[in-house]
């Protein structure tokens, strides 16, 4: 398993080795001993999963204090373009975003701290996306981001994505009062 370092300090990028032959393949999806090496020490509290099909966008989606979540990001089978918006207001990128295609062909996981909105949006059909969480959901403590703030700039590679009715009226960034 590498561990790769991204632009946006405390994102990180989770190479597996995969063993391949004849009948499939094997590959550690995660481990604590490599994460603890990386001066993380993680509680995983509770997993999602989700299937969609092509286009649909999800996100941008956090929780804040005291009930926020790390996740550590899979795609099952399909492909996603996955973004991470850092909300940290004392963070040198703060407001800036990193964005990763992850499929079930590359096998790459994304680790997010708290601190960072969320979203993907699926690029084929029968996506099965699935994370970890650190914290458990709680829907006081939600917040969001419009997927399509003029201030963020994401390029998602698609105009009208397949959005729910929460995700539409979502607030811009600019209207963000932070916790983190």
């Amino acid at each position: 398993m590498k561990i790769i370092k991204t632009p946006i300090e405390d994102i990180l990028v989770i190479e597996p080795k995969v063993f391949s032959d004849e009948r499939g393949y094997f590959f550690e999806s995660w481990s604590r001993s490599v994460f603890e090496d990386e001066g993380l020490s993680l509680d995983f509290v509770q997993g999602n999963q989700s299937f969609s099909c092509k286009g649909v966008l999800r996100g941008l989606h956090f929780q804040n204090p005291p009930y926020v979540q790390g996740k550590l990001i899979q795609v099952i089978s399909g492909s996603v373009l996955d973004v991470a918006v850092d909300i940290r207001k004392e963070s040198a990128t703060y407001g800036q975003y990193f964005s990763i295609v992850l499929s079930g062909e590359n096998k790459k996981s994304l680790w997010l701290p708290p601190g960072f909105a969320h979203g993907f949006i699926t690029l084929e059909d029968d996506t099965i996306f699935t994370y970890k969480c650190t914290g458990v959901y709680h829907k006081q403590s939600e917040g969001a981001i419009i997927w399509n703030d003029k201030d963020l700039d994401i390029d998602w590679g698609i105009e009208r994505p397949n959005i729910s009715e929460k995700d539409a009226i979502a607030p811009a960034f600019s209207q963000l009062q932070s916790e983190f």
